[in-house]
């Protein structure tokens, strides 16, 4: 019946914000360790069965995967259930763009020797994922007001979001505009938060002192290089 059409929905996009979120909590542990979880996660989906590839981000966007688990959660109060384990992945996939945040102010001050606060900062793509115009629940508008609050000075560039529109959350960001890709040079760093295919990453890579990649789309690539740190 439609109850349960609807509980599929649900469990599909609840079984995706689970297991990103535990991507996301591994990619926090190994970078501690020194291990690169792009590479941990490539050679274990080489593996035939028992194992499904997912992969860490900046946050959660779209507008099913972050807001069905929240639905559910809240619903099964309702009949005295609580979901934990649901929870507990929320709070880490809306940790993310924190975390993205304070590795950029650990590469800004370990590799250029700039506080955050006094850094000029891009973020390339606002859309909540690659090739598409839909900011909806984007993790990029959360990271530009975490910047904004750290004192950093924040532009973005997106081909698809040519500015921000109207949103519930961010209604100070509203009119923002994509600032063409050749003033990177203006900038301090660029932090890839949306892998769009369109981007030019080795002209990115050459242009930019400091790299941040949430996405491993350089390493996706065959790009390296000393100033590209992994977020």
């Amino acid at each position: 019946g439609t109850r349960t059409a609807e509980a599929v929905k649900l469990t599909e996009n609840v079984f995706r914000a689970v297991n990103i979120a535990l991507v996301n909590e591994l990619k926090i542990v190994y970078e501690r360790m020194g291990i690169d979880v792009w590479e941990v996660i490539a050679a274990a989906k080489t593996k035939p069965f028992g194992y499904m590839p997912f992969y860490p981000g900046p946050g959660l966007g779209g507008h099913c995967i972050p807001i069905d688990p929240f639905y559910l959660t809240w619903k099964s109060r309702e009949y005295d259930q609580p979901t934990r384990f649901i929870e507990l992945a929320g709070e880490i996939n809306t940790a993310m763009p924190r975390y993205v945040v304070d590795r950029l102010a650990e590469a800004l001050d370990r590799m250029l020797g700039k506080a955050l606060s006094r850094s000029r900062v891009l973020i390339l793509g606002l859309a909540y994922k690659k090739n598409v115009p839909d900011i909806r629940e984007s993790p990029s508008l959360r990271l530009m007001e975490l910047l904004l609050e750290r004192g950093a000075d924040v532009a973005y560039h997106d081909p698809y979001v040519s500015e921000v529109p109207r949103t519930r959350e961010y209604g100070h960001l509203m009119g923002r505009k994509s600032v063409p890709l050749d003033q990177l040079g203006d900038f301090d760093a660029v932090v890839i938060a949306t892998d769009h295919d369109s981007f030019d990453y080795q002209a990115i890579a050459d242009g930019a002192p400091l790299v941040v990649d949430t996405r491993n789309a350089m390493a996706n690539r065959g790009i390296t290089s000393q100033t590209i740190v992994k977020a």
